[in-house]
């Protein structure tokens, strides 16, 4: 028996479908349809809370957002960031009728529990690989932030330290200040 395999849609296509409304969001990866589960409320506080703490760091630089839809590849690939930053330069080409192009120079992702440690992991591959300079794992569980750098191996930072921003002057940002209980 001849498996024939299925043509893989496009970011266009996708975008064309009918939008469903319900208990999933959807991406598209690799051209293929994937459902998403949507964030609970705990996981939206948190993409809050690093979005007001990098904000008056970054807002001089770039453009900085929750929720940010972007085309780490062209045709087939449509991602969504639970926080991005895009540097001012690029952001001023992007066209305001689509995606980010390529992936953000910073993409941070909060863990979920329906996130596997594969999906991380393609998910870091495909952003460095396509443009992003800093990848960011916040697990709200274990109260960590785990960074790779292009060109640099993974650094886990835990409570008491500082997670160091070379892109953004040498700030830092503080563990601790990420996981308070304020929303």
């Amino acid at each position: 028996m001849v498996v024939v395999a299925a043509k893989a849609m496009t970011v266009a296509e996708f975008q064309a479908r009918p939008e469903e409304r319900g208990e999933f969001d959807y991406e598209l990866r690799s051209g293929v349809v994937v459902p998403v589960t949507r964030p609970k409320l705990k996981h939206s506080l948190l993409q809050r809370r690093l979005f007001k703490l990098l904000e008056p760091i970054v807002e001089a630089t770039g453009w900085i957002d929750t929720e940010v839809a972007f085309r780490a590849l062209p045709e087939n690939e449509l991602r969504v960031a639970d926080v991005a930053f895009v540097r001012q330069a690029r952001f001023a080409q992007a066209d305001p009728e689509d995606n980010i192009q390529g992936a953000p120079d910073l993409v941070i992702e909060v863990l979920s529990p329906s996130n596997s440690a594969a999906e991380m992991f393609d998910r870091e591959r495909l952003c460095l690989e396509n443009g992003c300079e800093e990848f960011w794992v916040v697990d709200p569980e274990l109260r960590t932030i785990r960074v790779v750098r292009q060109g640099a191996g993974p650094v886990t930072y835990g409570s008491g330290a500082g997670v160091p921003l070379p892109m953004f002057g040498g700030a830092s940002l503080a563990v601790d200040a990420v996981f308070e209980k304020k929303g």
